[in-house]
C-alpha cells in the first residue's frame, strides 16, 4: 500500500472519529443522554489524539481535542460569560503516565507538591461570592454551569435550594469564586426512579444525567425536592491567602463550613499513586459515582508552566480507573417494543458470588442492554449463561465475554410481544421491528405523525396532547381522533385540551380534516416506506384509497417508483384485518377516501427530479414544487447525480454551484413555465 493511500485511510478514520466524538459530546454534555460509557468515549478520544499527534496537518480549531463539549442551554437561564474559563482535565489511563507527569513537574520545580482528590461524576458549577458591606461576609451572588467552558448559564435560583451550597461564607475577602461538582446520591437517584415507575413515567439512566437535568430545571422547587448535593473542588479566583496553595485553600473553606472534595497532599510519585489507589478502594462505599482521581499541582503559581492545550486546565491530570468486572448469571431476557416499533432486549441477572445484584462502581446493577439479536448470538447470551460484566465510566453496564455458555442461546420472538403482529427484520441491519402502526407500544408516535402537518395537518393536536389523550385512554388508534367529539364535556372538565374555547377549536380542526385529500390520509397511516411522494404517486392510479386493499404485490410493482420492499409493505398493511377495520371505521365516520383528479395535471415532467433553489421572480418555492408534482415530476431538496434539472432564481448559492460542477442543466422560471405551459 502506498503512503498516499495509507494517508487517505487515516484521514478518513480521523474524520469519522471527529464526527462520532462530537455526536457523543452533544449527547453527554447537552442532552444528558449518553449512548456509550465514559471508557468507550475515552478510547475514541485517545485514538483521535494519537492520529493528531502523528498528523498535525489534520487538526482543525474545532477538533474535539481542542474544545469543551457543552453549550449553554437557554431554557434554564441567562447566558453568563465566565470570569475564569471552566476547562476540562486531560485524562490518563495508567500509573506510568501519572508518574511521568509528577516527574516532569519535579524536573522544573523540585519543591512541587500535589493534591490528589476524588473526581465526582456530576455537573460542574461555579459560584461567585461578593462581600456584603453590612456584615462583612461573602454572599452568593451567582451560580453558573460550565456550558462550553467559556459561556455557561445562570442557575442561581436552583443553587440557592441545594443545602451544600452556602449562601453566606464568613471569610474576610472582597471576592471569591469557587468551582465544584453537583451530584445526586445513589439513594436520591433510586428514590426518583421508584417514584417514576409508580407513576408509569420514564426513569433516569444514571445519577449524573439526572443531576444535570435537575440543576437546569426552571422550577427551583423541583431542584429542591430531588436532593442535589455538591462538593467544592477548586478556588477559581480570590486573594493569594486562599488561592496560592490548593490544599490549604480547601482547608480554609472546610473550616468555614464549605463542603470540599476529599483531597490528599502528596510529595512524590509513589505517594500520588498510593492516594489514587486509596480513592479507588473507596468506590464501593461512596454515596456518589466516581469518575476517576484528579492530580493537581498544589502551588497554583506553577501550573501555567505545564499547559495541556486549549481545552484543558494547566497543571492537572485525571487518572481514569480501569473498568470493574463481576461475573453474573443471566436470569431473564426482557423484550420491549419501543415507540418506533423497534424491539429492545434487556438482560436481567444476579452476581454469581452473592446471588444479589452485582455491585459495580458503588451501585447495584441487575440489568444491561443486549442491543439486538446479532449481539445476543455473538455473545452467546441465554438463560443460565455466565458472563463478565463491566460498568466503565460509572455509567453503562455491559457484557464483556461469556464465561459459561447457556444450554440455549436466546432467539428473538417472531411475533410482536405487545400486539401479536408479525415482526420484520430490517434489510442490512440488526433491527427487528413491529410494523403494525396501531401496536399499543407505538401508538403515541403513529397518531402524532397522523396529525402532523405533512399528514392530516390537524392544528393543535401535537405530540404532547396526543400523549396525554393516549395515556388517558381516549386514543387507541387513528379512528379514535374522530370520536373525541363524543367526549367533549368530559375533556373540558378534565382540562386535557384546555377550556371550552380551545376544546371546541380543536374539535373543529379534527372535523375539518375529514375533507382532506386521501393523499394526506395515506401518508398519515405511517406505512413503512410510504411517505408523501409515494402516497401521491399511488393515488394517481386509484380512485379510492380503499381500492388498495384489492391490489396484489405485482400490481403495486407496476406503479412507478414502487420497488419490491415498498410493494410488500403496502400489501401487508392493506391485507391486515386490524388495519382494514380502522380504515372502514374512518370511512364510516366521514373521512374522504376518494381521490380528486387535479385539473390541468400532466406527465410533462414525468421521470424528472428537479431541485428548486434561490428566489424565483413570481413563484414561491412551495408553489414551484407543487407545479413539479402536478406535472409528474419529483421535487428534491439536494443536488446529486440523479438530479435532472435545477430551477434557479436569485441568490441560488451552493446548489447552483454543485449543479454546474456536475454538469446538470439549470433553467430559470421562464424556461420552467414554458415546459409546462400547455398543461396549465
Amino acid at each position: 500500500m502506498s503512503l498516499d493511500v495509507n494517508k487517505i485511510e487515516i484521514k478518513n478514520r480521523y474524520d469519522e472519529l471527529v464526527k462520532t466524538i462530537k455526536h457523543h459530546m452533544d449527547l453527554y454534555y447537552n442532552q444528558d443522554e449518553p449512548e456509550i460509557s465514559d471508557y468507550e468515549y475515552d478510547m475514541l478520544m485517545q485514538e483521535l489524539k494519537r492520529i493528531e499527534k502523528e498528523n498535525p496537518d489534520f487538526v482543525m480549531p474545532d477538533s474535539p481535542s481542542k474544545i469543551v463539549g457543552g453549550v449553554a442551554k437557554r431554557e434554564a437561564g441567562v447566558k453568563i460569560t465566565h470570569n475564569v474559563p471552566m476547562l476540562s482535565i486531560e485524562d490518563v489511563f495508567n500509573k506510568e503516565d501519572v508518574e511521568a507527569f509528577v516527574n516532569k513537574v519535579h524536573m522544573k520545580h523540585s519543591d512541587a507538591v500535589f493534591s490528589v482528590e476524588q473526581k465526582i461524576d456530576g455537573l460542574s458549577l461555579s459560584l461567585r461570592y461578593n462581600k456584603d458591606e453590612n456584615d462583612g461576609k461573602l454572599h452568593l451572588s451567582l451560580a453558573e454551569t460550565r456550558g462550553d467552558g467559556l459561556i455557561g448559564e445562570d442557575v442561581t435560583a436552583n443553587a440557592l435550594v441545594i443545602p451544600d451550597i452556602k449562601q453566606v461564607i464568613d471569610l474576610p475577602y472582597d471576592y471569591l469564586e469557587l468551582r465544584g461538582e453537583v451530584y445526586m446520591s445513589h439513594e436520591a437517584f433510586d428514590k426518583f426512579n421508584e417514584e417514576q415507575e409508580k407513576l408509569g413515567k420514564k426513569t433516569a439512566a444514571n445519577p449524573r444525567n439526572l443531576a444535570a437535568g435537575t440543576l437546569r430545571q426552571l422550577d427551583p422547587a423541583i431542584t429542591k425536592a430531588r436532593g442535589l448535593k455538591m462538593f467544592v473542588f477548586n478556588i477559581q479566583d480570590g486573594p493569594d491567602e486562599i488561592k496560592a496553595s490548593h490544599c490549604k485553600g480547601l482547608d480554609i473553606l472546610e473550616k468555614a463550613g464549605v463542603k470540599t472534595v476529599f483531597h490528599k497532599l502528596c510529595t512524590k510519585a509513589s505517594d500520588v499513586t498510593d492516594a489514587i489507589d486509596e480513592i479507588g478502594n473507596m468506590r464501593d462505599n461512596l454515596e456518589f459515582d466516581l469518575d476517576g482521581a484528579v492530580v493537581k499541582i498544589d502551588q497554583t503559581s506553577m501550573r501555567d508552566d505545564f499547559p495541556s492545550g486549549s481545552k484543558y486546565s494547566s497543571g492537572h491530570i485525571a487518572y481514569k480507573y480501569p473498568p470493574e468486572e463481576k461475573i453474573i448469571v443471566m436470569d431473564e431476557i426482557i423484550v420491549d417494543v419501543g415507540r418506533t416499533g423497534k424491539l429492545t432486549f434487556t438482560g436481567s441477572f444476579h452476581d454469581r458470588e452473592t446471588g444479589k445484584p452485582a455491585r459495580l462502581c458503588g451501585t447495584s446493577v441487575s440489568r444491561a442492554t443486549l442491543h439486538n439479536q446479532d449481539y445476543i448470538t455473538e455473545n452467546k447470551v441465554g438463560i443460565g449463561g455466565e458472563y463478565k460484566l463491566f460498568k466503565s465510566g460509572e455509567i453503562i453496564p455491559k457484557l464483556n465475554g461469556c464465561v459459561k455458555e447457556p444450554e440455549f442461546i436466546y432467539e428473538a420472538p417472531r411475533m410482536c410481544p405487545v400486539c401479536g403482529s408479525h415482526l420484520v427484520r430490517e434489510e442490512d441491519t440488526a433491527d427487528i421491528r413491529c410494523v403494525n402502526p396501531t401496536c399499543p407500544a407505538q401508538v403515541t408516535r403513529t397518531i402524532a405523525y397522523f396529525t402532523s402537518r405533512d399528514a392530516m395537518n390537524i392544528m393543535g393536536l401535537g405530540d404532547t396532547l396526543v400523549e396525554a389523550l393516549v395515556s388517558d385512554g381516549y386514543l387507541k388508534d387513528y379512528s379514535d381522533i374522530y370520536m373525541l367529539k363524543e367526549h367533549r364535556d368530559e375533556l373540558i372538565e378534565k382540562g386535557l385540551i384546555g377550556k371550552e374555547k380551545n376544546t371546541d377549536k380543536l374539535l373543529a380542526e379534527i372535523e375539518k380534516s375529514k375533507a382532506n385529500d386521501p393523499i394526506r390520509l395515506l401518508t398519515g397511516l405511517a406505512i413503512r416506506n410510504v411517505g408523501k411522494s409515494t402516497a401521491r404517486e399511488l393515488m394517481k392510479h386509484f380512485d379510492n384509497l380503499m381500492d388498495l386493499s384489492r391490489v396484489t404485490i405485482d400490481g403495486f410493482l407496476q406503479i412507478p417508483d414502487i420497488g419490491e420492499t415498498t410493494a410488500n409493505d403496502l400489501y401487508d398493511f392493506f391485507h391486515d384485518d386490524k388495519n382494514l377495520a380502522i380504515l372502514n371505521k374512518m370511512q364510516e365516520l366521514g373521512l374522504n377516501m376518494t381521490a380528486v383528479k387535479d385539473e390541468g395535471a400532466s406527465d410533462k415532467l414525468s421521470g424528472m427530479t428537479i431541485v428548486v433553489t434561490g428566489t424565483l421572480p413570481t413563484l414561491g418555492r412551495k408553489e414551484a414544487e407543487e407545479l413539479i408534482v402536478k406535472n409528474g415530476g419529483k421535487p428534491s431538496g439536494s443536488v446529486s447525480k440523479k438530479t435532472s434539472l435545477v430551477l434557479a432564481g436569485e441568490a441560488a448559492g451552493s446548489k447552483l454551484t454543485k449543479a454546474n460542477e456536475l454538469g446538470i442543466k439549470v433553467i430559470d422560471e421562464a424556461q420552467f413555465m414554458e415546459m409546462i405551459k400547455d398543461a396549465n
